[in-house]
């Protein structure tokens, strides 16, 4: 009964495995904002797998997010300039933003 969600970027999801899960049952769907090729090609078994739906990478993309990106970037300037945590820095042992955003050493 289980649902794959992926907005995110990076390799996060293995195509294979969700393919095979999907085709096994073993889960009942996936949306996907994001996929390792894009623009995923024309024959690409995602595109006619039952319970997969495909959106246009766009989940990100929402009124006024380019004034929150400058918001973010001016603050984290001044953080700079100041010497101190900047935030939402990528943990790169991770490969993303912990969810407090704090900056780890």
């Amino acid at each position: 009964s289980a649902h794959l969600v992926n907005v995110g970027r990076g390799p996060i999801v293995v195509e294979t495995d969700l393919l095979a899960a999907l085709q096994d049952g073993q889960i009942a769907g996936a949306t996907l904002d994001v996929v390792d090729s894009e623009p995923l090609p024309v024959d690409h078994p995602l595109w006619s797998t039952p319970g997969v739906t495909l959106t246009p990478h766009m989940s990100g993309d929402t009124v006024g997010w380019r004034d929150a990106l400058a918001r973010q970037f001016v603050a984290n300037a001044v953080r700079w300039l100041d010497g101190t945590d900047l935030e939402n820095v990528v943990d790169t042992q991770l490969g993303f933003v912990p969810a407090d955003g704090a900056q780890r050493p």
